[in-house]
């Protein structure tokens, strides 16, 4: 031992912090405990962990030892008693306790909290919108309503468990040259429950419990979105020994809509206009959620791909007053298909753009501007036949 480093002997790189060098100890405990290792080296290295740990879990002593060596804590870093390292376990007698027993627990039956569930739900796209109720129908474990969950068939005679005592669990004590160790397991004869009854219940047969098909009513609050969930507590699986019962999770699942996409908080809305009505300008009634059209006026030169506002005309926002906002997109769209008379229109609108560019009357002066009082009249007459 005497060149061995502490880090190296539990296996921790010298920064780490303290909690990194208890896990390492306990590792290394349990893996070299002459009781489970038979190794002949077993106890000199089972040893030798408990002095690293000794050192490296007291911070003045570390600290000594990351300066001045082993040289720095005394011989061979040892300062109190042969097992003082297992005192942040309660005592060397009980380290199994923690390494092997139910995580420390001592006499009585441990309360259990019972599964969580998980429901999906289907929504209009107005009802994530606006919110909805909606009743989910599931499956789920209830205490037995003929035994109140004891196990026994009414009138029968319980009995105190005869091997736990009535604690639900066994503890098996072993002694060694190095102290005591326990091991802590669920009582085997009563499944945990700390009594036994020879006539079990007819209708869960001693579980205690039974399966039931129940509605739940589900408020979904306004806003909500595909891939979220409702949390509904308490309304899983019941639990053991006292524990809560489970929580229902609810998964929303929205259906797309006709008209709306969502973005956010807000809405939008795709609005197809025709080449005559971007470039005059016009008013168009655009629909709602809310079942009442919003008049928009659009300006003279409208570009495709332009976005306008309609506020407050969206999604709520989750947990909040304030509403988003509905976008409209506008999609000018050209004509695929032209009649005779459309087509004269366009080929006189064209006419008279050369005009312009040469400087003639009543056309704008830069093929960029908008026409003057002529070509306005040709646009109003082919917004009229393409409407």
């Amino acid at each position: 031992m005497a060149n061995t480093d502490y880090y190296d002997l539990l296996g921790v790189g010298r920064g780490v912090g303290d909690e990194e060098i208890r896990k390492a100890f306990r590792k290394k405990a349990m893996e070299f405990h002459p009781d489970r290792n038979k190794s002949a080296n077993a106890e000199e290295k089972f040893k030798e962990i408990n002095e690293a740990y000794q050192v490296l879990s007291d911070s003045n002593k570390r600290a000594q030892y990351d300066q001045f060596g082993k040289a720095g804590v005394g011989a061979n870093g040892r300062s109190g008693q042969p097992f003082d390292g297992f005192d942040g376990f309660g005592g060397f007698g009980d380290i199994f306790d923690s390494f092997f027993g139910d995580g420390g627990r001592r006499g009585g039956r441990q309360a259990q909290r019972g599964s969580d569930l998980q429901q999906r739900v289907v929504l209009k796209f107005e009802e994530s919108v606006f919110g909805a109720e909606r009743e989910v129908e599931l499956t789920r474990l209830e205490v037995c309503d003929i035994c109140s969950g004891a196990g026994n068939e009414p009138g029968t005679l319980v009995e105190t468990c005869s091997t736990c005592k009535g604690n639900g669990q066994v503890r098996r004590a072993q002694r060694s040259v190095f102290g005591q160790f326990t091991q802590v397991t669920t009582c085997t004869n009563c499944r945990g429950q700390g009594n036994t009854f020879k006539t079990p219940c007819s209708n869960c047969r001693g579980v205690g419990k039974e399966r039931k098909s129940r509605k739940i009513a589900v408020n979904i609050p306004a806003g909500v979105e595909s891939g979220m969930q409702v949390r509904l507590t308490g309304e899983g699986d019941t639990g053991s020994e006292g524990g809560g019962a489970g929580n229902l999770y609810v998964h929303i699942d929205v259906r797309e809509h006709q008209l709306f996409e969502r973005e956010g908080s807000d809405l939008i809305y795709e609005l197809p206009i025709n080449i005559a009505e971007a470039a005059l300008g016009t008013e168009k009634s655009i629909p709602t959620l809310d079942g009442k059209d919003e008049d928009l006026k659009l300006p003279q030169g409208t570009q495709s791909g332009s976005e306008f506002r309609i506020k407050g005309k969206g999604v709520p926002h989750l947990n909040g007053n304030r509403r988003g906002d509905l976008r409209v997109l506008v999609d000018v769209r050209v004509p695929g298909f032209l009649d005779n008379r459309q087509q004269e229109l366009l080929r006189e609108l064209a006419k008279s753009f050369d005009l312009s560019k040469k400087g003639g009357k009543g056309g704008p002066s830069d093929g960029n501007e908008r026409g003057g009082e002529g070509d306005k009249g040709i646009f109003e007459k082919i917004k009229e036949v393409l409407s």
